[in-house]
Order: C-alpha cells, then structure tokens, then sequence
C-alpha cells in the first residue's frame, strides 16, 4: 500500500497578512534566495563584458577622480597614494549606488510577480541587492590587487569592514524602500532615480577625504554614506585616515531614520501596489 498523502491547509482569512507578515518573510525566504539567484543571473549572462564590466567601471572613476582630486586640485591624502583612497571611497559608494538602483526599481521590474501570488513585496527589494554584494566583491578583489602594487597592505581592523559594509546597505535599502514605493505611483521615479545617483557621488567624499572639510563635516555628516565611506578609509587604510566619531553617530542615526521610515511608508503603501502595478 502507498503511504497516505499529508494534506495542509491555507486559511485565507481578513488582517491575516497583517498580523503574520514578519513571519511570513521568514516562511517565504527561499523565494528571497531564489529571486536574488535570478537577478544574479540576469545581470551576468549573455553579456559581452560580463564580469569585467563590475571592474571597468569603478575603474574608469577611480582614474578620473585620481586626476581631477589628487592631480588638479592636489587634495591631501593622509599620507597614503591616492588611488587607494579614492578606491577604499568608491567600494562602499558603489555598493550604495548599485543597491540603491536595483531596489529602487525592483517592484516595477517584477510587476508579473507582484499582481498574481501573495508574499511579502518587502522581499523584492531585498533580493534585489544581491548583484551589488556581487560587483562589491569584485571591486574588492580589484582593492586587494592595488594594495599588493602599492605595497600597502591593511592592518587587523579590515576585520571591521563588514560592519560599514552593512552601514552601506541599510542606508540604501532605507531610501530604496521609499523610491520603489514611489515609483510604483509615479513613475517619473524611475528617470530621478539616476539623476540623484550621480548628484550623490559628487556630494560623498569618494574622490577626497572628509577631513579635508573641517568647517562643514558636522552638516555633511547628515549624508549617510559620509559615515561609511569614512569607516572603510579607517580599516582599510590602516588607520591613516582617523575615524570621526560624531559623524559616525549621526550617519548611524540618519541611516535609522531612513530605515524606518521606509519601512513604515513601504508597509503602509504595500496594499494598493497590486492594483496600481
């Protein structure tokens, strides 16, 4: 005799999602994987440069911002070459930027998903990050290879880069989370998405130190990124670039706000995206 089928049942009740829906996220996490494996794929098959176009890029900004900070303006860099400050800037503001593109236009890309089968939509967002973890990779693989060139290697803080890293994603998941909101309504989000992008990276010190601002480095800490991008300058730099801890503080406390700001506005606008996608 065959052994007998397990049966369950799914109760579709009023306020279910509601009450569950954190839970839910955690039921739903191998469609989480699944989408971020996707997007994964997406990004790197049938290209023609592939993997190399993830290098390329930062490293076309890394020889324009060597020049126009290091040569032209001849900014200080702290006594380390300035190509390894300017790449140890470009590593957490790439991971930013590609984070914050793809969730940004993550619920819009996934319109056939979200209109037809329940979860919850906080997983797309999320799962839209894994390309950036992917190019940041590979941006480190090309950090560790001018460090050897240099001759310049880090000391025992690079163990403390994982935490700016992770400074980094929250702050791009928590304006990601209220871009992806708003493009779903307005679409014109998705042209002001690129705009703000490269607006960011001329008002973040990737191509020049924080400390070059002393005047202005308590306002211009209230840019999320200044904070992270000044915490992997302090590892990976052997500590030649000193950690400023009040603007530590008050980029951990904008990121927060972020954060939970999207949240709020992603949940309180995440019943109608259905109808409106």
């Amino acid at each position: 005799m065959s052994a007998p089928v397990e049966t369950s049942e799914l109760v579709i009740e009023a306020g279910r999602a509601e009450r569950h829906y954190w839970r839910d996220l955690w039921r739903f996490r191998e469609l989480l994987g699944f989408l971020a494996w996707r997007d994964v794929k997406v990004r790197y098959k049938q290209t023609v440069l592939g993997v190399a176009w993830a290098v390329l890029q930062p490293a076309i900004t890394l020889v324009i911002f060597t020049f126009v900070f290091g040569k032209l303006a001849a900014m200080p860099a702290g006594g380390v070459p300035y190509p390894l400050l300017v790449m140890a800037g470009l590593l957490p503001w790439q991971l930013f930027a590609n984070s914050l593109s793809s969730a940004s236009s993550s619920l819009v890309s996934n319109t056939h998903l979200i209109s037809k089968v329940y979860f919850p939509r906080l997983i797309v967002p999320l799962a839209s990050v894994a390309v950036a973890l992917i190019d940041f990779a590979l941006v480190a693989v090309l950090y560790a290879v001018m460090c050897v060139w240099f001759d310049y290697l880090p000391d025992a803080r690079v163990l403390l880069t994982p935490l700016f890293v992770l400074a980094a994603l929250l702050a791009a998941l928590g304006a990601g989370l209220w871009l992806t909101a708003l493009t779903v309504r307005f679409r014109d989000f998705r042209f002001i998405v690129p705009f703000l992008i490269q607006l960011g990276v001329f008002l973040s010190p990737v191509g020049f130190s924080s400390a070059n601002l002393p005047n202005w480095r308590l306002l211009y800490s209230l840019n999320p990124m200044v904070g992270a991008i000044d915490g992997f300058r302090w590892c990976l730099l052997g500590g030649a670039q000193p950690l400023w801890w009040p603007g530590q503080l008050i980029g951990l406390a904008v990121t927060a706000l972020l954060l939970l700001t999207g949240i709020w506005y992603f949940r309180r606008t995440e019943r109608s995206f259905a109808d409106i996608i």
